[in-house]
């Protein structure tokens, strides 16, 4: 769709394009072809030589984001501990959804730095949980469709650390309650949009109007943090979920989250280029954010909750790696030969062509 349209649509919205945009399509259209060069590999039995292009390795690609959200599975996992958790969700009115496209950066950190202050400085009432809580964030912004809709979600465990060091458990069903959780949130908001220049663009109805909160029991938190994954290392759309690519037009499935209904949805192939960059985000900006006893810089306080709770998992980082530097034990064995089945090994790296053509 990128290699085929893209030229075309490049010369018509290139001018009002971001440049994040531009180069995600570029990186898309380039990945895996030998314009990025790749490597050759012998079977070890059949000797039968493969190739293998290199991948683009941006972060919106469809097709270099299968391994790193598995990876990035098991080391969210590892965060969880022996607590009931829940999901929080907090959304934006539309009145400002539409803002949100634009000076993407500031109203995405806005949305996030000010919902995480909310959740935790209600969290810390003593007649919620009295501690300071351990959460994880990430800011979805599509839909199976692919329309926009950023919102804000966290997992959070269930009970806190006090300022004295007990844990406090929560309720095994009740986290905060959600009305307050809205209005602290919405000024909190508002508060820190004002001392920007966006400030007056908006609609002052979006400060009347109750933001929409859930907050809701989740069990043990692993299957959020795989309903979450997708959103926390893959991209809007992958390339299984494409049907065909015909005449200009893409069919591609699409599933109704209330019914599970899988159904097939078709666009023009300009459309489905459009709703795909408007979920590409802003260069180096980070959408997923640790808050609590969860941040990076509070990880050892997770060895004082282990403690107190029991819980014996092995810590990881976000990259994929033991606090020591060490491999965890779930790394990728090589790639092997489609045809014999043996483990592959590199003989030859093909340098890139020369250029990308125009």
């Amino acid at each position: 769709m990128f290699r085929s349209h893209g030229p075309a649509y490049r010369t018509q919205f290139g001018n009002r394009m971001l440049p994040s945009h531009l180069r995600a399509m570029q990186d898309i259209a380039r990945c895996r072809t030998e314009t990025l060069g790749g490597q050759v590999y012998p079977g070890e039995t059949c000797q039968a030589y493969h190739y293998s292009d290199h991948s683009c390795k941006n972060r919106h690609g469809p097709k270099c984001q299968h391994d790193q959200a598995e990876q990035g599975l098991e080391d969210h996992k590892s965060l969880l501990r022996p607590v009931p958790h829940f999901m929080v969700t907090l959304t934006l009115p539309d009145e400002l959804r539409a803002l949100a496209r634009h000076p993407q950066k500031t109203l995405y950190h806005l949305r996030l730095r000010r919902s995480a202050e909310a959740l935790q400085e209600l969290a810390l009432a003593p007649r919620f949980i009295g501690g300071r809580i351990g959460m994880v964030g990430v800011l979805p912004t599509w839909t199976r469709a692919l329309h926009y809709q950023p919102h804000v979600q966290y997992i959070v465990a269930g009970g806190g650390l006090s300022p004295q060091g007990p844990w406090l458990p929560s309720r095994q069903d009740f986290l905060v309650h959600v009305k307050p959780l809205s209005v602290l949130f919405r000024a909190k908001f508002r508060a820190q949009l004002h001392k920007t220049e966006l400030f007056p663009l908006v609609d002052e109805r979006a400060w009347s109007k109750d933001w929409v909160v859930h907050c809701e029991p989740i069990g043990s938190g692993e299957d959020a943090f795989r309903y979450l994954a997708p959103y926390i290392v893959r991209v809007a759309i992958s390339n299984n979920r494409i049907i065909t690519l015909e005449d200009g037009q893409v069919t591609f499935q699409d599933k109704d989250s209330a019914t599970d209904h899988t159904t097939a949805s078709t666009v023009t192939a300009e459309e489905c280029i459009r709703r795909f960059l408007q979920h590409v985000l802003p260069d180096r900006f980070i959408k997923v954010r640790y808050d609590g006893f969860l941040s990076p810089g509070n990880r050892h306080v997770l060895a004082k909750v282990s403690t107190v709770l029991g819980a014996s998992t092995v810590e990881t980082t976000t990259t994929g790696q033991h606090p020591d530097g060490t491999e965890p034990t779930h790394a990728r064995e090589g790639p092997r030969c489609p045809q014999c089945g043996s483990i592959v090994i590199l003989v030859e790296t093909l340098r890139p062509r020369s250029r990308w053509p125009p």
